[in-house]
C-alpha cells in the first residue's frame, strides 16, 4: 500500500502501513463530524429554537478545539502521540452520543444549552485528533515526502466530503438530526481498535519534563473570553459591559500568557516559533484562509435552503462538488509540491482561485439558479484544496525535528483562531444585516405574531405556506425574508474575498525554503523519534 521510508522513521513497511491506517481512520472520525453535520444545523436549529444561536454549536467545537490544539502538539512532543491520539478517540465517540441526546440529558438547561455544551466536550477532542495526525505525518515522511502522501489523507476529506453533506440531508430527512452524530460512534470504535493495536508511539524527547500549566491557564483565558466576547457582540452591542469585561479579560490574559511563555522553561507555545518568517507569516495567512472557509461551510446551507429552498438532502447533494474540489484540490497541491520542492506559488494560485470564488459568492441573489451557485462553489472549493497541504508542509520544514509535533499543533491553531472568529464575526453580520433589511422593509401592518416568526426563517423553509395560519402570511413577507438574507450573504462573501485579497498579497512575503528530503535538495534529515510498538 504505501513504501516506507525507513531511513527517515526508523519505521518497517508493516509499521508504516497500520501507523497510515490509524491515522487515515481517527482522520475520518473528526473530518465526517464536520461535514455531515452542515447540513443538518437548519433543521437543528429550527427544532431546538435558536437562531439567535445559529453559530453556537459550530463555535463551541471550535472554540474549544482551539484552545486545546497547541496544547495536544506540545504534551505528544513530551510524553508521545499514541496516547494523547486514543484519549481524543474515545472522548469524541462519547461526546458524539451525548450531542445525539441533547434535549433528554440530566443536565441544567434546555435542548439547545445541551448541545452547545456537548459540543464544545467534542472540541476537545477534535483538538487532539487534528493536532496529532498531522503531527505524525511529519513523524512518517519528510518534507519533501509529505506531499505525496497528503493524498492519502485527502481520500479521508474526499470520503467526508461526499459521503458527509449527503448522509447527514438523508438522514436529517428520513431519521432525524440526532443521527448525524450517532453515526459517528462504529466509526470511532473502529479508530479506537487500530490506534491501541496496531499504532506505533512517537516520542522525540528523553528527559524530564514539566507542563507549563501556567501557559495551559492563560492561553485559555486569553482565547475563550474573547470569542465569547466577539459572539455576544451582535446581540448586547460592543459597548456592553457583556461584551467589555470578556475583552478586558482576554487582553490581560494574553499578556499574562506571553508573560508566562518567556519565562517558562519548556513552554506551552515557544515564542521564538514565530521569529521565524515562515511559521509567522503560514500561521497569519491559515487563519484568514479558516476565516474565509467558514464563511462557506457554515451559511451556504442556510442560503441553499431558505433561499432556493432546497431540502436538507438536496442541498447536500449541491455541496458535494465543493467537496470534491477541495479533495481533488489537496491531492493536485501536494503533488505540485513533492515533485517541485516548491510551495510559494501554490499558496498564491490558491488564493488568488479562493477570493475569485468569494467574490462570485457575493454575487449570489434570490434569483440564482441552484446549478449556477454550484459553479461557484466549485471554484470556491478549488482554491481551498491547493491551500489545504501548503502551510502545514512549509511550516514543519522550517523546524527542527523536535519540535514538529508543537509547531503543527501552533500552525492548526492559527486555523481554529481564523476559523472560530469567522463563525463568530460572521454570524454577528449575519444577524444584524438580516435584522437591518427585515426592519427597513417589513410591511408597518404586519402582525405581531408574525414577526416573531420572521426572527428565526428557518422555521420558514419550504416557502410561503407556513406562513398560512399567520395573519398577514404571504408570498411578499417570504421573499422579503430571502432578500434579507442574500443582503447578509453577500456581504460576509464580500469580507471573506477581501480578507483573501489581502492574504495573497502577505504571501508574496512567504519564504520558500527548500524541502528536506527533495532530490534536488539537501538530503533528508534524520529523524529522532524514539518508537515504541504494543
Amino acid at each position: 500500500m504505501v513504501e516506507a521510508k525507513n531511513s527517515f522513521s526508523g519505521l518497517s513497511h508493516r509499521q508504516t502501513v497500520w501507523a497510515i491506517i490509524g491515522l487515515q481512520v481517527t482522520l475520518l472520525l473528526a473530518a465526517l463530524d464536520q461535514t455531515i453535520v452542515t447540513t443538518a444545523m437548519p433543521k437543528i436549529i429550527a427544532e431546538l429554537s435558536g437562531f439567535d444561536r445559529y453559530a453556537w454549536v459550530t463555535t463551541a467545537y471550535l472554540l474549544t478545539s482551539t484552545a486545546t490544539l497547541p496544547v495536544f502538539g506540545r504534551l505528544s512532543d513530551m510524553y508521545g502521540r499514541k496516547w494523547l491520539l486514543l484519549f481524543g478517540a474515545a472522548l469524541f465517540v462519547i461526546a458524539s452520543a451525548l450531542c445525539g441526546m441533547a434535549g433528554y440529558l440530566p443536565f441544567p438547561g434546555d435542548g439547545m444549552t445541551q448541545l452547545i455544551v456537548c459540543r464544545g466536550l467534542q472540541g476537545i477532542a477534535g483538538g487532539a485528533i487534528m493536532s496529532l495526525v498531522f503531527t505524525v505525518l511529519g513523524d512518517l515522511f519528510s518534507p519533501a515526502e509529505r506531499g505525496k502522501y497528503q493524498g492519502l489523507f485527502s481520500a479521508v476529506w474526499a470520503l467526508a466530503s461526499v459521503l458527509g453533506p449527503a448522509v447527514g440531508g438523508g438522514l436529517t430527512d428520513h431519521l432525524s438530526w440526532r443521527w448525524v452524530f450517532y453515526v459517528n460512534l462504529p466509526v470511532g470504535l473502529a479508530a479506537i481498535s487500530v490506534l491501541y493495536f496496531a499504532f506505533p508511539n512517537f516520542k522525540c524527547q528523553h528527559h524530564k519534563h514539566a507542563l507549563d500549566w501556567l501557559g495551559v491557564v492563560t492561553l485559555i483565558g486569553w482565547v475563550v473570553p474573547l470569542l465569547l466576547a466577539l459572539t455576544w457582540a451582535p446581540m448586547h452591542g460592543i459597548n456592553s459591559p457583556t461584551v467589555l469585561i470578556p475583552l478586558g479579560a482576554s487582553a490581560l490574559s494574553f499578556i499574562a500568557f506571553v508573560l508566562a511563555e518567556i519565562r517558562s522553561d519548556e513552554p506551552i507555545v515557544p515564542l521564538s516559533l514565530f521569529t521565524n518568517p515562515v511559521i509567522a507569516v503560514s500561521c497569519l495567512s491559515l487563519m484568514m484562509v479558516g476565516l474565509a472557509m467558514f464563511g462557506a461551510i457554515l451559511f451556504l446551507p442556510l442560503y441553499l435552503q431558505v433561499v432556493l429552498g432546497a431540502t436538507a438532502s438536496q442541498s447536500g447533494y449541491l455541496m458535494v462538488p465543493m467537496m470534491l474540489m477541495v479533495t481533488a484540490g489537496s491531492v493536485i497541491s501536494g503533488q505540485l509540491i513533492s515533485r517541485t520542492g516548491k510551495y510559494k506559488w501554490v499558496a498564491l494560485l490558491g488564493l488568488a482561485i479562493l477570493a475569485g470564488g468569494d467574490f462570485l459568492l457575493s454575487r449570489i441573489s434570490p434569483t440564482t439558479t441552484q446549478t449556477m451557485a454550484m459553479l461557484h462553489m466549485v471554484v470556491l472549493g478549488s482554491g481551498l484544496g491547493l491551500l489545504m497541504p501548503v502551510y502545514t508542509i512549509a511550516g514543519q520544514n522550517a523546524v527542527p525535528q523536535r519540535m514538529i509535533g508543537v509547531a503543527t499543533g501552533v500552525i492548526q491553531f492559527f486555523r481554529s483562531i481564523g476559523s472560530t472568529l469567522g463563525a463568530a464575526v460572521f454570524n454577528s453580520i449575519l444577524l444584524l444585516r438580516y435584522k437591518e433589511y427585515l426592519n427597513n422593509h417589513i410591511p408597518a401592518e404586519t402582525p405581531i405574531e408574525l414577526r416573531h416568526l420572521m426572527a428565526n426563517p428557518l422555521k420558514l423553509n419550504g416557502g410561503s405556506a407556513g406562513l398560512g395560519s399567520i395573519p398577514g402570511g404571504s408570498a411578499e413577507i417570504m421573499a422579503i425574508i430571502k432578500e434579507a438574507l442574500v443582503y447578509a450573504l453577500d456581504a460576509i462573501f464580500l469580507i471573506a474575498g477581501m480578507a483573501m485579497v489581502a492574504c495573497f498579497l502577505l504571501n508574496l512575503f512567504l519564504p520558500e525554503r527548500e524541502l528536506r528530503g527533495h532530490p534536488e535538495n539537501v538530503p533528508a534529515a534524520p529523524a529522532d523519534p524514539e518508537i515504541v510498538m504494543p
